[in-house]
């Protein structure tokens, strides 16, 4: 079989990426590729991914040295193909080419794959996958030519492949529903009530019992560890001695992809978000003894900490379903409320911040938001997140407690509405009915775009999450 050569590019591996740092080849000249296989480990500045080749072949040149940085499009490799398979190669660096004009319905989008079938006009996305579609197929032996898309242009995304999986493989047992009727499905089980509902509530309630609780980070938990999703420890950044051994005190420090990008995001927050701040505080203590009775059992049964930060999870999404408003995004002449409370969790490495997403968060009680949690945190420290990880946040929760700090004043993510903090856990003296009390105390801190929120929305707001969190008894369950 004649063989020809072929390059591969740097796909684009989300919406708003536009380059990618080389940080290890995993095939060197001459070795043998199959497909699906990864080829390279790049970071960008959102997580660390592997690229897999869309073909089978044999490792040629590698065209960009471990350490750069390559723009979306670039050749990083040359790889030698069977001729049926290069042709394939050519479709998919045509599709690449026009993916600035392409509508992205996954959350990103590389290369593309092999396709053994004509292209179809109404089907533009049919032969363009994913590498999470591409190593889904893969470890389940699944043909990707044979599961019909519901993705723009016919694209087959992650959800298509597991709903073959769920069928037991068989790709034709799959009922494909048309973009248009899922969205009249999903609007027709929406309610139509005003994202300022909440504010009809009385306030009779507000003040809650000052026994109750409220929901704080572990302080005896390890700060922070870090870890990149590489095969060895990254390459330390570079410093830059100024002036040799001449005696001067400074030096430079290279920076990194990700630190780029949270450089970026923090200074287009604070550019464009007016913000505003509000503190409350909460009496934690029946929180306290509720989390002490119950973290040991915990613990033995799921393997996993029962942290105060999900009791907060929990509070503070049931306070969104109140008012809905705190999970929108400013659009300039309109504000789009989100129907799916997405909270992102803030988690700090050595060297970074990185905010994964928990999805559908309201349909969680208190172990199943504990499980994501920790599943969440150590995959961020690990460096094993994926893009997906990453993408459809609607209202952010910092945990900055675990850390000492009793105070904090967030910047928001981007382009969320507000940001919520929760603090230290602090034994205080409380008056109480003209009594002195030693109660545990927190702080919840709130950044809140004031284009959206202003101060009677967002102190009802907090009202109502520390309503929710002084609301924990001895007999809340957390199943």
């Amino acid at each position: 079989m004649s063989m020809k050569w072929i390059e591969v590019i740097m796909p684009q591996l989300a919406e708003s990426l536009v380059s990618a740092t080389i940080a290890k080849w995993l095939k060197k000249p001459g070795d043998r590729v199959e497909q699906y296989e990864p080829i390279c480990e790049v970071i960008t500045d959102k997580v660390n991914a592997e690229i897999p080749s869309t073909v089978d072949g044999i490792m040629g040149d590698l065209l960009v040295e471990e350490g750069t940085t390559i723009a979306v499009g670039e050749a990083i490799c040359r790889m030698q193909v069977a001729a049926s398979d290069e042709e394939a190669a050519e479709q998919v660096t045509s599709i690449a080419q026009q993916q600035s004009n392409a509508q992205h319905s996954e959350t990103y989008t590389p290369a593309g794959a092999a396709s053994t079938t004509g292209h179809d006009p109404n089907q533009p996305m049919r032969n363009r996958y994913s590498p999470a579609v591409q190593s889904l197929a893969a470890e389940h032996g699944l043909n990707l030519q044979t599961i019909q898309g519901t993705g723009a242009g016919g694209r087959i995304t992650r959800k298509d492949v597991l709903a073959v999986i769920a069928q037991g493989g068989n790709a034709g047992a799959v009922a494909v529903q048309s973009p248009a009727a899922a969205g009249q499905h999903a609007s027709s089980g929406v309610p139509s009530g005003s994202p300022f509902s909440g504010l009809n509530r009385g306030n009779a309630d507000l003040s809650a019992s000052a026994g109750e609780t409220v929901p704080a980070a572990d302080a005896g938990v390890p700060v922070r560890h870090s870890g990149i999703h590489l095969t060895e420890s990254p390459k330390i950044p570079q410093i830059e001695v100024e002036g040799g051994g001449q005696g001067r005190s400074e030096y430079f420090i290279d920076v990194t992809p990700v630190r780029n990008a949270i450089a970026r995001n923090m200074r287009q927050s604070v550019s464009e978000i007016p913000h505003a701040w509000t503190m409350i505080e909460v009496d934690v203590t029946n929180l306290v003894m509720l989390r002490n009775k119950l973290k040991d059992e915990f613990k033995r049964k799921e393997g996993i900490n029962l942290t105060y930060l999900s009791f907060m999870m929990k509070g503070v999404v049931n306070a969104i379903k109140d008012y809905p408003i705190m999970n929108s995004v400013w659009a300039v002449d309109k504000i789009i409320v989100k129907r799916d409370i997405n909270l992102s969790m803030a988690v700090g490495t050595e060297d970074s911040v990185l905010t994964p997403v928990i999805k559908h968060a309201d349909q969680r009680n208190i172990a199943g938001l504990a499980r994501e949690v920790d599943e969440l945190a150590r995959k961020t420290r690990e460096g094993t997140l994926k893009l997906d990880h990453m993408q459809g946040g609607t209202f952010t929760v910092n945990n900055t407690g675990s850390f000492g700090s009793i105070l904090s004043q967030p910047i928001i993510n981007y382009p969320q509405a507000a940001i919520l903090t929760f603090e230290s856990i602090v034994k205080k003296p409380v008056v109480i009915n003209d009594m002195i009390a030693v109660r545990s105390m927190a702080n919840l801190c709130l950044s809140l775009d004031h284009r959206i929120l202003d101060g009677v929305i967002s102190g009802r707001f907090l009202q109502r999450v520390k309503e929710n969190l002084e609301g924990y008894t001895m007999d809340t369950k957390v199943y």
